[in-house]
Parts: structure tokens; C-alpha cells; sequence
């Protein structure tokens, strides 16, 4: 090797590790702003509440907390509910699981500095800790100024209490699904809604969700910010290029066939292309696909995150560029 080539390889060698550096110090730089943003978490432990009430001074605790007790709903089915020894084993299980609000507030925090800096109209709502009856349909309930979160189905995917519930819901049972969670039921909420019912416009509505949980979620592994396991990560990112490949042979991007969904945006076992690999893939694989695409337009393209909420589908797919990996 020539001289000249020893100095032109370590000029290239200087120029990249400049970049890097470089581009570490803008990232550290933005995570700094984000941490020095004033965020105070109100933290209500409802769930601890109820656990410790009787019969006896049920009335005070309704009258602290009238939202929780609608009125159809005669007082002594709560009587009867304190008395219950399933409710008892529940708020055991979370007050095990989350027996102090330090590490609770921590997350909320973080998460909610970071919608703050990109939203900055975002308003810190109070945090209220329940049990649900392992209702894990809805783990989060956003509603207004409060954020609802069901403690026991957070309590670990191999917990007893989910014995019985299809492994593709139990794997995301966790507390590590907690902040994705939250991050989820926000995006949803400042995301505009697509007019077009196509696939692609479901999927790049999910795509965005995603890219939020990006910005919003940096130190969160990719898997649980769409609730895959690692290995169903790695299939998705192996067979990126054949999944894509199939959606546009089979003319599906832009069909509002109302099976799609079902298909390849809806939780599931396992995505139905009805071929050998069904058994193999993760449920979801639309969502992933749309992120890949969003995630390809914002890296080619000027906009903010705001400006993302409301972009076209079409539009978007159009400049973004997607190459699928190979």
C-alpha cells in the first residue's frame, strides 16, 4: 500500500470518526434539553386505596374518587368486590410488583419530558394506579387530565393470573411493555386519523405510532416498542424484503379489503400471507413495514414530528424512498 493511500485512509478514517462524534454530541444535546424540562408526575395509588378500604369507609373512598364508581353500579357491588378473595390475591400481586411510586415516576417522567419536547402543548396528566380484572384490552385509558394504568396486567407474561390468555397477548403482560404502552395510547391521540381505509394508510397510521415511540422511547429496545419478541424481530427484519415484495404483487397496498387488517395490522398470532412462512412470522408485520417506511421518510425528508402527524399516507409512502432491507 502507497503512502498516499496510508494518508488517504486515515483521512478517511479522521473525517468518520468526526461524524460520529459529532452526530453523538447532537443526540446527548437534544437528551439534555429533554431532561432539563421541568416535569412534575402526580402519582395516585387508587389500586393501594382500595386495597386498604372497608366496607365501612367505602363511602369516603368514593367520594374521593367519584369517576371510579359510576352510578349504575350499586354500592354493594363494591362492598361485595372488597370482600373478594380474587381481589384480595390481585392487589397482593401488584402491590409485590409495584410496591413503591419511585420507579413508576421515573418512567412516567422521562416519557412525558419527551412528549413535551416535541409536543409542546403537552400537559402532564395525573397517573392513576388501579387493578382492572386483568382486563388487558385496556391497559391504558387516557381520559382527559388522567392516565389510567391497569397494574395487574403488568405483573410478568408467565404469571398465573395469565394462565389461559394466548401467548401472543401474555408476552406483552410485562412492566418493560409499560412505557411502550403509554407512549401508544399518546401517539394515538395526536396522530390524525386516516380518511382513506386502505392497507397502506393503516399501516403508515402504525408506522408513525412507532416512530414516535423512537423519539419519545430512545433507550427501549425495538421489540417491545412493537411488541415482538427479539426473535420475532429478527424474522420480521430477515424477511423484510420477500414481505414487501408480496404486497405489492399481490396489489394489496392500496386495497381496503376489510380482511387486511385481520391479516397483517391486528395483534396475532401470526401474520396470514397463507403460504409456508404463516407459522414462522410475527402478527403485526403491516405495522412493521409501515415504520420502516415512515422511519425511511423522515430520514429523507425536512419535516418535524409534528408535521409527520398529519401527512398523507400516499404522499408520505411516495417520498419516502423505501428500500426494503435485503
Amino acid at each position: 500500500m502507497s503512502i498516499i493511500e496510508v494518508i488517504f485512509m486515515k483521512y478517511c478514517l479522521l473525517i468518520l470518526t468526526c461524524f460520529f462524534l459529532i452526530n453523538c454530541s447532537s443526540k446527548s444535546t437534544i437528551e439534555k434539553e429533554i431532561e432539563a424540562i421541568p416535569m412534575r408526575v402526580e402519582l395516585v395509588r387508587f389500586d393501594k386505596e382500595f386495597a386498604a378500604a372497608t366496607p365501612s369507609n367505602f363511602k369516603a373512598l368514593k367520594a374521593k374518587y367519584p369517576i371510579f364508581f359510576p352510578a349504575q353500579y350499586h354500592d354493594s357491588i363494591w362492598v361485595r368486590k372488597m370482600q373478594d378473595t380474587l381481589q384480595w390475591q390481585l392487589n397482593e400481586e401488584v402491590a409485590k410488583r409495584f410496591p413503591t411510586e419511585e420507579i413508576l415516576e421515573i418512567e412516567f417522567r422521562s416519557l412525558f419530558q419527551h412528549i413535551k419536547y416535541y409536543f409542546p402543548k403537552f400537559r402532564s396528566p395525573t397517573v392513576v394506579i388501579a387493578t382492572s380484572d386483568v382486563d388487558y384490552q385496556n391497559k391504558i385509558i387516557v381520559a382527559d387530565t388522567l392516565l389510567i394504568v391497569a397494574a395487574d396486567t403488568y405483573l410478568g407474561s408467565t404469571h398465573v393470573f395469565y394462565e389461559g390468555v394466548k401467548k401472543y397477548v401474555s408476552q406483552n403482560l410485562k412492566i418493560s411493555q409499560l412505557g411502550p404502552d403509554i407512549a401508544s395510547a399518546y401517539a394515538q391521540e395526536l396522530i390524525v386519523k386516516p380518511k382513506q381505509r386502505s392497507l397502506l394508510a393503516q399501516m403508515i397510521f402504525y408506522g408513525k405510532e412507532l416512530y414516535l415511540k423512537d423519539v419519545w422511547l430512545p433507550n427501549t429496545h425495538d421489540a417491545e416498542k412493537i411488541g415482538y419478541t427479539e426473535e420475532q424481530l429478527a424474522w420480521a427484519r430477515d424477511n423484510e424484503s420477500e414481505m414487501w415484495r408480496y404486497f405489492v404483487e399481490k396489489e394489496i397496498l392500496f386495497s381496503t379489503s376489510t380482511k387486511l387488517p385481520a391479516q397483517f395490522i391486528n395483534p396475532a398470532p401470526f401474520s396470514k400471507f397463507y403460504l409456508e412462512i404463516d407459522n414462522d412470522s410475527p402478527g403485526m408485520v403491516g405495522r412493521f413495514l409501515g415504520w420502516q417506511i415512515v422511519k425511511s421518510y423522515m430520514n429523507n425528508s425536512e419535516s418535524s414530528v409534528q408535521q409527520l402527524m398529519s401527512k398523507n399516507a400516499e404522499v408520505l409512502f411516495n417520498e419516502s424512498k423505501y428500500k426494503p432491507s435485503k
